[in-house]
């Protein structure tokens, strides 16, 4: 049964706080109308309603399974099928109990009153502010059935495009990889012992054979300090950029890179446009559309601006003049906007140029992994071929000695 965090006034006039339990919101004030006690703000406790963190417990729904659960709700609900028998019917489907025990939570809800919407507020942990925003304005305007159907499809299409791109890295991350577990055991147990067969000889090594040894017995004797080095600097890396300033700094200067910078403009255009797209088509006002999209890129600089156009636009700024400002934006964005303005199909336009950037992105993505998949071997192969002279050299000079 789930908690909830209560605030209310007994009748000597003070304010109590606490925790019970009950079926529903609506039975949790109840509950506290029946104990002589007035709800001033009764909502889901800490434990369920936080948002997830290093020790937090896992979604129950991943990204995957919460596309194919609202694929399956926009069916059961566009047939004609009631929402609380909708949820009903996928409770029993549930793969899990906790899932079965999520969803009956959510049928409580709609059963004793409240909108759908709200009774998803009640678990912000498993549905983000803009797939609330987009069931809300659903429900609104009565075509929730509707609304369901395109949020299923971005969320399928936002999966798709993480999958093409994490494909696409896969194999230079793997190949990377390899080639450096191969230098750490040539250089902590091949290049040791063949330092070991000319160490009683009195002459002078080459160069190349002096600097790999030294290279080795730096990772033979302080490999440990490195890493721990080196974890400390990513871990005060990572600590510096969950701050706002000098994250929105570095995503700054990640956007001007030649190649990555542009892949990162194209994902997170593209991710904009397909948000405002389908908030728009639900109805949703385009100034909270905005502010709503503006939260879906990950890259701060980009937020920034999609705020600052928010802004231009609540000004009395066209959408496509306000993006123009900012130059972070592709001009592909702008113009489609533009286009959707002046034809009165924003939504259209807008999810047509996230269709265009997406394809761009995955273009370029794949075009830069068969880049470096020969570039990454050739370095492979001359970071080995570099030790094994480093080898050679002296059994080389050792046999022009013999001579």
């Amino acid at each position: 049964m789930p908690s909830y965090a209560y605030q209310a006034i007994d009748p000597q006039g003070q304010t109590r706080r606490g925790v019970l339990e009950a079926d529903s919101l609506k039975a949790a004030r109840h509950q506290l109308r029946a104990q002589s006690l007035i709800p001033l703000e009764v909502k889901a406790s800490a434990s369920e309603s936080a948002a997830p963190g290093l020790f937090a417990p896992r979604k129950l729904m991943g990204r995957t399974a919460l596309a194919v659960w609202t694929r399956q709700l926009a069916g059961l609900v566009s047939a004609g099928l009631p929402l609380e028998r909708a949820l009903t019917s996928l409770a029993e489907e549930a793969d899990t109990p906790a899932l079965a025990q999520l969803l009956g939570q959510l049928r409580s809800e709609v059963n004793a009153g409240a909108t759908f919407g709200a009774a998803l507020a009640q678990h912000p942990r498993e549905f983000s502010d803009i797939y609330r925003a987009v069931i809300s304005a659903g429900e609104q305007s009565g075509q929730l059935g509707l609304v369901l159907e395109r949020l299923a499809d971005d969320l399928e299409e936002q999966q798709a495009l993480q999958a093409k791109l994490l494909g696409a890295a896969l194999y230079p991350a793997i190949v990377s990889l390899v080639a450096v577990l191969i230098v750490v055991f040539l250089m902590t147990y091949v290049v040791p012992q063949v330092a070991s067969v000319f160490s009683g000889t009195q002459r002078t090594l080459p160069w190349l054979t002096v600097a790999m040894l030294g290279a080795s017995a730096l990772v033979r004797e302080h490999g440990w300090w490195l890493l721990l080095l080196m974890l400390a600097a990513a871990a005060g890396f990572a600590t510096l950029y969950r701050q706002d300033g000098p994250r929105q700094t570095l995503d700054a200067a990640f956007l001007r890179l030649p190649v990555l910078g542009r892949l990162a403009r194209g994902y997170n255009a593209a991710r904009f446009a397909s948000t405002l797209a389908m908030l728009s088509a639900a109805g949703v006002p385009i100034l909270k559309a905005l502010q709503a999209a503006a939260q879906t890129l990950n890259n701060r600089a980009m937020r920034g601006d999609a705020l600052q156009a928010l802004v231009l636009v609540r000004e009395g700024a066209p959408l496509a003049a306000a993006l123009a400002q900012h130059p972070r934006f592709p001009g592909l964005l702008g113009m489609f906007a533009r286009l959707g303005e002046h034809t009165g199909q924003l939504p259209d336009m807008l999810q047509r140029a996230a269709r265009q950037l997406g394809n761009d992105v995955q273009r370029r993505a794949l075009q830069l992994a068969t880049l470096l998949e020969p570039l990454l071997i050739v370095a492979m192969g001359l970071m080995v071929m570099l030790i094994v002279l480093a080898v050679l050299l002296p059994i080389i000079q050792m046999n022009t000695w013999v001579r």
